[in-house]
């Protein structure tokens, strides 16, 4: 069985073609996606019908998807209760007003109906875990640089073999003990070689996706990042 995993698209429609595109040259399984799907986009000029565009591509592609805090936000928050106190705030609740009226009140609803966690049985008959942020607290992220004992009290008592995580936007492979960890880095607002634009907003010039195969007698990851153009 192989897996496509992505996690933190936030709404950039460009990057999650770019990486369908590449993953086509692969015929995989499922497509696994760790929230933050369509919110806020990476620049400050929003392109009416992404959000939408991306949440169908979802869709379409029956990906397994679970909650994240962007997902949480569009789906609950009250931007007319909200005070703005920069001019950054003032965009992102403007456009916050924008994705939801463009999701209609349908998407949003399932939105807000998203699970946090989601279970995958492997081959080998263990359990692969599909959270946002970690198993303990979907909205707290596990981090390349927590030390073990962080580790292990954001990953609690849960039984999975493999957990599968985006949000801190930075991918990474670490074992616990016989617990695989698997950051998937992020789809929409990767950090590595972004540039700079005006406003403290930033252009990805990669999109993150993970690869794991799962077999009878083993378990591969593999790392990517696809190019995008501009």
């Amino acid at each position: 069985m192989l897996l496509l995993c992505l996690s933190d698209i936030h709404g950039n429609l460009d990057a999650l073609r770019a990486v369908l595109a590449t993953a086509e040259r692969r015929s995989f399984h499922k497509l696994l996606v760790a929230g933050d799907l369509v919110f806020p986009g990476p620049t400050a000029e929003y392109v009416p019908g992404t959000a939408l565009e991306t949440w169908r591509r979802l869709s379409a592609a029956n990906a397994v998807l679970v909650q994240g805090v962007s997902d949480r936000a569009v789906a609950s928050l009250d931007a007319d209760d909200v005070v703005a106190t920069s001019d950054h705030e003032k965009i992102m609740l403007e456009r916050l007003r924008q994705v939801r009226a463009e999701l209609g009140d349908l998407v949003v609803e399932r939105l807000r109906r998203l699970p946090t966690h989601a279970r995958i049985p492997l081959e080998d008959g263990g359990e692969l875990l599909l959270v946002h942020g970690s198993p303990a607290d979907a909205g707290e992220p596990l981090t390349h640089d927590l030390d073990d004992e962080e580790v292990s009290a954001l990953i609690g008592v849960d039984g999975a073999d493999v957990v599968v995580c985006g949000m801190s936007h930075v991918p990474y492979t670490r074992e616990l003990g016989d617990l695989k960890i698997v950051n998937v880095g992020s789809v929409g607002e990767a950090p590595d070689g972004a540039i700079d634009l005006p406003d403290g907003w930033k252009r990805p010039r990669v999109a993150h996706a993970t690869w794991i195969e799962s077999t009878p007698g083993a378990l591969s990851i593999e790392h990517i990042a696809v190019p995008l153009d501009g």
